[in-house]
């Protein structure tokens, strides 16, 4: 049996990720898949794409990879792209949509948000119908030779870490290491089984929530001068998104 950690949406919080990397190294995980998200929001994200090329095995993108690569529209998102060198621009580039694997006889797929596009949006509360489609293969996930749709779908992007099984199919959420809004701390899922194994045996889903150091975050944001920087600390205090009226 072997454990794949599952992490996401860090958005350039590096305590919050030094905090996930340390409880997943104590729990001997060497496998990591990051799937994507790791600028925007924090202040940090030229460190966390260091880390996470260090760290992990594969890095899939994010809408936030995806959109910090292109020409800035807004002040805030100029101020981000600035934070990094021109090195983990094309990182970010470069990065696949999809990862296609088995685990204990059933086949894995992890995306950011929806297997049609960084930008699609799947909330746990929505339509059953609607959550189905995130099983569906398209013309930008990996569907690997022969495969079928995937028994088990994961993905980041809502930052809402959740499990749901139906018609024989698993939809989990990993939820967002740097920005929760749930819980204030950190969350990533465990996936544990024979990886790389086509024979059905024993596979679980493990949550974790992970405790870090949220004034330190917030005092890295204010010493960078970090753009949105009230609505970030609301984030980080209530786990509330700022979208959200009171």
């Amino acid at each position: 049996m072997e454990k794949i950690a599952v992490i996401s949406d860090i958005h350039g919080n590096t305590p919050a990720l030094d905090a996930v990397l340390a409880d997943i190294e104590n729990r001997q995980i060497s496998h990591i898949i990051c799937l994507g998200d790791l600028v925007g929001k924090g202040p940090h994200s030229s460190f966390v794409i260091d880390k996470v090329k260090e760290k992990c095995e594969l890095t899939i993108m994010g809408n936030w990879d995806e959109i910090i690569t292109r020409e800035p529209e807004f002040d805030t998102l100029r101020w981000h792209q600035a934070q990094l060198r021109d090195d983990q621009v094309t990182f970010l580039e470069q990065l696949p949509f999809s990862l296609d694997f088995y685990m204990s006889g059933r086949l894995i797929r992890l995306f950011h948000a929806s297997p049609r596009s960084v930008h699609e949006r799947i909330q746990p509360w929505d339509t059953l119908e609607k959550r189905m489609t995130m099983f569906h293969n398209s013309d930008k996930t990996e569907n690997l030779v022969g495969a079928k749709e995937p028994d088990v779908v994961g993905y980041g992007d809502v930052h809402n870490a959740y499990l749901q099984n139906f018609q024989g199919k698993t939809l989990f959420n990993c939820g967002s290491v740097g920005n929760p809004l749930e819980i204030t701390q950190a969350s990533y899922a465990i996936l544990e089984g024979d990886y790389q194994s086509k024979r059905i045996s024993s596979f679980s889903i493990q949550f974790v929530r992970v405790p870090y150091d949220i004034d330190l975050a917030i005092e890295q944001a204010k010493v960078a001068k970090m753009p949105e920087l009230e609505e970030y600390i609301k984030e980080l205090k209530t786990a509330k998104y700022r979208g959200l009226k009171d």
